[in-house]
């Protein structure tokens, strides 16, 4: 399977070299970077600015949702953004995307892309790599702060989240079916201050929920107001975890009405997944797929423990009509909501997404659940020795496309 190769194949040199950057190199912003990027250091701060401007992130293929991300994060000064994609600009590209036109077509899409990124900031370094992500070994990624990869199938996700563990680095995957899309997040462990006025009972240092603890408190006195500079911990699991294995937390389970606002569409596009894996990439076209996307959906809703009233035919009927669609205005939401993320991530300042974002345009909601394993956070592959005998050797923790199928939907 060509996701495999990620982690198998012969390491690959990348064609570009973006400029690894740490906490102490080009520390400073110059007066006339203060000028251009006033408006968002007022927003998030110098010191967030600074690890911003230091950033090195890997845009995997590019679509009208990476055309959006890329826009937001190039306009926010990154260091450099390195866009892969090794598939040609085709006609149906032309209806959500920004960065290419009709003259572009036949192209490489991330080279016709790249010149009208530049444009959008001077000061950020674009590199285009035309390989395909897949024949890739997962020292690849060792340059990079950030991987996004955009409008993927879930086993070439989920081989490429091994890769980025493995390096330990931050992971978001995304993708859009019309009025319909998903972020997900694996930053394996993320640290992050907020400050905040001190009230009368003081912050303590603990666990908050099952994914996020307090790990420092520190106080602070500024123009005579008292703060908490309060730093917490978010722990993440793999993207085989949320979308395979991975339920609703047991705060939903306890209340019918929250189990009845769930959004329906995480149940298809678990099912979505599922099918994509059991056919090759294939999406639901035939009759016979019908009933067994339906089938899917319907265990999926079930394992949620969702009550059945909200699978609804029509709902099932209007997710099958746009997969594999691009709406623009649905692109700008999520891709600027996924762009935000980073940032905040970057600077360390906010909560980030834990850990999965649906978004439904027809309701105008994007719901964010914690999808993990009751007490497991898939530590351990947090915890794996980077070197080329470990990459080389170490299986894919990919499930065989039918196996987690139930036997009555699995096709021949």
């Amino acid at each position: 399977m060509e996701a495999r190769q990620i982690l198998s194949s012969t390491p690959i040199t990348p064609s570009f070299q973006p400029t690894q950057t740490n906490s102490d190199s080009h520390s400073t912003l110059g007066v006339d970077e203060i000028a251009l990027y006033d408006r968002q250091i007022r927003l998030w701060g110098m010191k967030a600015q600074e690890k911003i401007r230091n950033a090195n992130i890997l845009l995997i293929r590019m679509k009208a949702l990476a055309n959006e991300i890329a826009k937001n994060l190039v306009l926010a000064g990154i260091h450099s953004l390195t866009i892969i994609d090794h598939e040609t600009v085709n006609e149906s590209d032309l209806g959500a995307q920004f960065f290419i036109s009709e003259s572009d077509v036949g192209k490489n899409r991330a080279s016709a892309s790249a010149p009208h990124i530049r444009k959008l900031n001077s000061r950020v370094n674009v590199y285009v790599d035309e390989r395909n992500i897949a024949h890739l070994n997962a020292e690849y990624y060792e340059a990079f702060d950030v991987i996004i990869c955009t409008d993927l199938g879930p086993d070439l996700i989920n081989a490429i989240n091994m890769a980025t563990r493995l390096n330990r680095k931050s992971f978001y995957a995304a993708g859009v079916h019309g009025f319909y899309g998903f972020i997900f997040t694996d930053l394996i462990q993320h640290d992050f201050v907020v400050e905040r006025e001190r009230s009368n009972k003081a912050t303590v240092t603990g666990s908050e929920t099952r994914t996020r603890s307090v790990i420092d408190v520190k106080e602070k006195t500024e123009n005579g107001k008292n703060y908490e500079l309060v730093t917490k911990r978010e722990i993440y699991s793999t993207w085989l975890t949320a979308s395979q294995k991975a339920g609703l937390s047991a705060e939903f389970m306890k209340r019918k009405n929250r189990l009845r606002a769930v959004t329906p569409i995480l149940s298809c596009l678990k099912a979505l997944w599922n099918f994509t894996q059991a056919t090759g990439g294939e999406i639901p076209k035939t009759s016979q797929d019908l009933i067994m996307f339906t089938t899917l959906a319907t265990q999926k809703h079930k394992n949620l423990g969702l009550p059945d009233e909200t699978l609804r035919a029509e709902v099932l009927r209007r997710f099958l009509q746009n997969i594999n669609c691009e709406i623009a205005p649905v692109t700008a939401v999520l891709g600027g909501q996924l762009a935000q993320d980073v940032i905040n991530v970057l600077g360390a300042r906010l909560q980030p997404i834990q850990n999965m974002v649906i978004f439904d345009g027809f309701s105008m909601a994007a719901p964010v659940y914690a999808l993990h394993l009751e007490n497991a956070f898939d530590e351990e592959l947090a915890n794996i020795p980077i070197n080329n005998n470990t990459i080389k050797d170490r299986p894919v923790a990919l499930r065989s496309r039918a196996d987690s199928l139930p036997l009555d939907v699995k096709k021949a």
